[in-house]
């Protein structure tokens, strides 16, 4: 899906921002599509190399059906190079040196069932490069009841991404820096599009959390991070969560310290100043990282430890003191 057929067996691949340019027998950036005789093939559909169930805290959706399960999936290839990069492994790697599990759509939502879980996440390295895939598993989990959640770094060009939120019922989107040149110089891609797929996501009326991993002396500036959070608030809603993500050395910058836990504080510090009422702080244990709390009376309404539900005092999305609770409760 997605494509357009150029002269001499050329093809362009319009998934995603770099829209590449593909020559008979080669493949996109993303390593997994591949232009065959003036055909754009996925080479990942219905091929998942990493298969789980998950916590819905993991992904972190922290106001998204709180303690139920989520199926997860993923596939090899991203569009993206990110040097600091969790899942490298098989998000830099080519499809058929990876090892995968022959998943068809419909046997996705059948294990989703047998499993217990309420929602599909396409997760782990980015869903836009398994679109075809993610869209039919959404359309069959649709009709038997499933949620669908994306865990995206939301560079993906607009007409799939209004396609594919048909289906889906809530995202998580890492905007890992509000600098264009971090974009370019750490993660190869760059921030416009980014911005606009948050935009979207909101509007078509995805639940929507954003992510922020800080990176010591790469996106910790905290004048950037303040203008990131009145964006946030201003384009996306005060009731947007925002989960600030601790960066541990991985991939290609494992040389770089981690992130230090009064950095994070201080994050949170200002995006509740900016007006965020929902702020967490993810990847390192904290007294009220995870924790949500009213925004009128102050208390936790729903608790966590480690991506795990502890209790759950909401009736109705509603605090006990009357306040209403943005999410998906139920």
């Amino acid at each position: 899906m997605y494509y357009k057929k150029l002269k001499d067996k050329t093809v362009k691949c319009l998934i995603c921002p770099r829209n590449c340019v593909i020559e008979n027998g080669e493949r996109g950036f993303c390593k997994s599509r591949e232009n065959k005789k003036g055909k754009l093939f996925s080479l990942v559909y219905a091929a998942p190399c990493s298969v789980n169930v998950d916590p819905i805290e993991k992904k972190p959706l922290f106001h998204f059906l709180p303690g139920t399960k989520a199926f997860s999936i993923g596939t090899t290839g991203c569009n993206l190079r990110c040097k600091f990069c969790q899942n490298w492994q098989i998000s830099q790697a080519m499809p058929e040196d990876i090892p995968f599990i022959e998943l068809s759509p419909e046997k996705v939502v059948e294990e989703a069932i047998d499993n217990g879980c309420k929602s599909i996440a396409y997760t782990y390295t980015e869903p836009a490069v398994f679109f075809e895939y993610v869209l039919d598993i959404a359309k069959f989990a649709r009709k038997k009841g499933i949620k669908n959640i994306i865990v995206s770094n939301g560079f993906v060009n607009q007409e799939p991404l209004k396609e594919l939120c048909k289906y889906i019922d809530a995202a998580n989107i890492d905007l890992k820096s509000f600098s264009d040149e971090f974009y370019k110089r750490i993660t190869k891609g760059w921030l416009k599009p980014v911005l606009e797929s948050l935009k979207t996501i909101k509007k078509q009326g995805v639940w929507l959390e954003v992510t922020n991993m800080i990176i010591p002396k790469l996106n910790d500036d905290m004048d950037m991070i303040k203008r990131m959070c009145l964006w946030i608030k201003e384009q996306l809603g005060e009731e947007t969560p925002l989960h600030f993500s601790r960066f541990h050395p991985d991939y290609l910058l494992r040389d770089s310290p981690p992130t230090e836990k009064n950095v994070l504080l201080k994050a949170v510090e200002i995006a509740r100043e900016e007006g965020l009422k929902y702020v967490y702080i993810g990847n390192i244990l904290t007294e009220d990282g995870e924790k949500t709390k009213c925004a009128k009376c102050g208390k936790v309404v729903v608790d966590r430890g480690m991506f795990s539900l502890v209790e759950n005092k909401l009736k109705d999305g509603k605090c006990g003191c009357g306040e209403e609770i943005e999410g998906v409760w139920e």
